[in-house]
């Protein structure tokens, strides 16, 4: 039976060119730990690592890769910048459209006196910034947001509400989780972005990190301490970066199966990339868009998206309709709540959900005419 994986929102498959061979050559024939070796194998891998900040650096126009800070994965870094951050008094504004990786730290945070409050999307998942700005307060310390939702594709305002909040002087906290490596994306007006490297940047689970700007670092407090494989002789934490924040091991393979996919992003560009899911989502849309009983939820054009669509199948059960494409095509979809309950509060398709058609740069015009092929055969 075909195979055809629209699932990249949850992570990218395939991963780019190289990945899995750089990562086998590396454990093969290299394998040594970053600072914790005075040999030329460990300086060569800790060199390789400095490349992989740097490419990350090209890639959200920022320009000091020692403020790259590795983590196991992007909840991770929202844990450490929220957590580090934020103490009792302190108030905090998001979003409608988050991810629990935002929303549960930031909900756990309320039990030591910190509060927020969200600013609420349209039910197409856009973000008017006004709704935002009203929301602002004395003791408000930052907005904290997705870049782009995981359950709709709808692409927030990011770069208007930077600018309310350089304006207003706090924080800004972006999560971009399903945009990095698909859209443009510019630090100036970012204080921390968390990324991940599942999803977009096309590497492997287990990495993700986030981005600082020095005076944002100053004010956070390092949520794990221990080994950095710097300033041995000192008990304390070092409090330079990116030691400050990266205690214990790395996972160094995935970092420099990483740098790989990083450099074939940079080879393709991101503008391209983009373009090509784009294609792919817009011969998708229109053409579900004539099929009797099945509703696309949120945005239902290319406008202002990413490759993320969410379908109601109004006539049937969205778990069934997901798991007979599955068993009788071949195709792998994402049914259920997305880990987003108050996306699809904002969407109305709470408690149901949805059936999530999540494209990739790998996917092709004929897997999407499979699709709907199957679509029309499971209604």
């Amino acid at each position: 039976m075909k195979k055809v994986y629209v699932d990249n929102g949850s992570t990218s498959f395939p991963k780019a060119p190289g990945v899995s061979d750089t990562i086998k050559d590396f454990l093969d024939n290299v394998g040594c730990n970053v600072g914790r070796g005075g040999y030329e194998a460990s300086y060569d891998v800790a060199k390789e690592v400095f490349v992989t900040r740097k490419l990350l650096c090209d890639l959200f126009n920022f320009n000091n890769p020692r403020n790259v800070i590795f983590t196991p994965g992007i909840t991770y870094s929202l844990n450490m910048i929220l957590q580090g951050f934020l103490r009792g008094g302190d108030h905090v504004i998001t979003t409608s459209m988050e991810h629990n990786g935002l929303m549960r730290p930031l909900h756990q945070l309320t039990s030591t006196g910190v509060s927020y409050d969200v600013a609420g999307c349209n039910p197409n998942g856009s973000l008017d910034p006004e709704e935002v700005e009203k929301l602002i307060k004395p003791n408000t310390k930052a907005v904290v947001m997705i870049h782009a939702s995981n359950v709709c594709g709808t692409i927030l305002p990011i770069d208007d509400i930077g600018e309310i909040c350089k304006n207003h002087g706090i924080k800004f906290i972006v999560d971009s989780a399903q945009t990095a490596g698909v859209l443009s994306i510019d630090m100036t007006n970012i204080d921390a972005l968390a990324f991940t490297a599942h999803k977009g940047l096309l590497a492997t689970q287990g990495l993700g990190g986030f981005i600082i700007k020095n005076d944002f670092a100053d004010m956070l407090v390092p949520v794990i301490t221990g080994g950095t494989g710097s300033a041995s002789h000192e008990i304390d934490q070092p409090n330079f970066l990116p030691d400050k924040f990266e205690s214990g091991t790395m996972n160094i393979p995935a970092i420099i199966g990483l740098k790989k996919s990083l450099e074939y992003i940079k080879s393709m560009g991101v503008k391209a990339i983009y373009e090509k899911e784009m294609l792919l989502t817009e011969r998708f849309l229109s053409n579900v868009s004539e099929i009797e009983g099945v509703e696309i939820v949120g945005k239902k054009d290319t406008l202002n998206r990413i490759a993320v669509v969410s379908l109601n199948f109004q006539n049937k059960d969205n778990a069934e309709v997901s798991a007979k494409l599955d068993s009788d095509f071949g195709i792998m979809t994402r049914c259920g709540l997305h880990c987003s309950p108050t996306s699809h509060k904002t969407l109305g398709t709470y408690p149901y959900g949805t059936v999530r058609f999540s494209f990739g740069h790998f996917n092709t015009l004929d897997e999407v005419e499979y699709i709907i092929k199957g679509i029309r055969a499971c209604i």
